[in-house]
């Protein structure tokens, strides 16, 4: 998307209430910040009216220091995130993922260390196991650490294996969620059917959807929608909107028209009956999008992923 495109999404959003927006440092190697941050600018969106997310962790050079969750990358990343952003400060500060190699310890007071000085306001995390938030929330506490206050987790219709250990825990921690990918890279809304090429792309490359069992799901969502006289984005989002733990979807639109039914969706209120049809033909499945060890290596190199 160019800066033009960019701004008119944007403009959408801020005409319609939308004040949060979350980016990352990786994201185009920080062309995302820098075009966020040219765009509030250009809307002239006062400060104190919007709140910024974004997260560190993924690999910003070549270098050995230019990934991961050490002090000296953190320290690096949020100086330059605020650049690019063109803020003194971001609301929301979130490590993108586990870091094996770096101490939990170093990586929580680092965080702290950029919270009071003024760098970022709150802290929040992204795609892991749930043992693994708990070791930072836990170390954190023992240690009078600045505490997180938001987990950036996988969830959605065709994806609930969040609802075992990481919702639960987040719920008695007090933590907000703000699940990606709501509508299941296109499939729940309808672009990505399953047995399409460009389904199949999809499976291959983020080893996510479009398994047999998720075209269950799909089918039942559409005739919600349908007897709701709604889309079946309207519903994917009203469904995740619906769970208590849940703050803020984060919806990403590459057109104006994408905003138009998440924005409706705000308003959707789903009965007890429609939840239960919607969740009925789930069938459990494995763990993606926290990093297993071995997979760890591969997601420190450079890439571009909006996970």
């Amino acid at each position: 998307m160019d800066k033009a495109d960019s701004l008119a999404i944007l403009r959408k959003a801020v005409e319609a209430g939308i004040n949060f927006f979350d980016t990352a440092n990786m994201y185009a190697r920080g062309e995302s910040e820098e075009f966020l941050g040219w765009g509030l600018s250009e809307l002239k969106v006062p400060r104190d009216e919007a709140v910024i997310a974004t997260k560190v962790f993924g690999a910003m050079g070549e270098g050995p220091n230019s990934s991961g969750l050490s002090r000296k990358h953190i320290m690096q990343s949020i100086d330059a995130s605020l650049t690019r952003l063109g803020l003194d400060y971001i609301d929301l500060y979130q490590i993108h993922r586990f870091d094996y190699e770096t101490p939990i310890e170093e990586t929580i007071e680092a965080l702290h260390d950029v919270v009071k000085a003024g760098k970022a306001r709150y802290i929040g995390a992204s795609s892991m196991y749930a043992y693994q938030f708990s070791k930072y929330l836990h170390r954190a506490d023992h240690l009078g650490l600045t505490r997180f206050a938001m987990m950036q987790n996988h969830y959605n219709l065709l994806y609930r294996e969040e609802e075992r250990e990481m919702n639960p825990l987040c719920a008695e921690e007090g933590v907000g969620l703000m699940p990606w990918s709501p509508l299941a890279g296109g499939f729940l809304a309808g672009s990505r059917e399953a047995g399409t090429a460009r389904a199949k792309w999809a499976q291959k490359t983020r080893e996510r959807y479009n398994r047999p069992e998720d075209q269950a799901v799909i089918d039942v969502l559409q005739d919600v929608a349908s007897a709701r006289g709604e889309s079946p984005v309207q519903v994917a989002i009203a469904w995740l909107l619906s769970k208590p733990a849940v703050t803020a979807p984060i919806v990403g639109a590459t057109k104006l028209a994408h905003l138009d039914d998440p924005l409706k969706a705000i308003g959707s209120k789903l009965g007890v009956d429609e939840i239960r049809k919607l969740e009925a033909p789930y069938r459990a499945q494995d763990i993606v999008g926290a990093l297993a060890p071995g997979e760890f290596a591969a997601q420190r190199g450079p890439e571009s992923s909006k996970a």
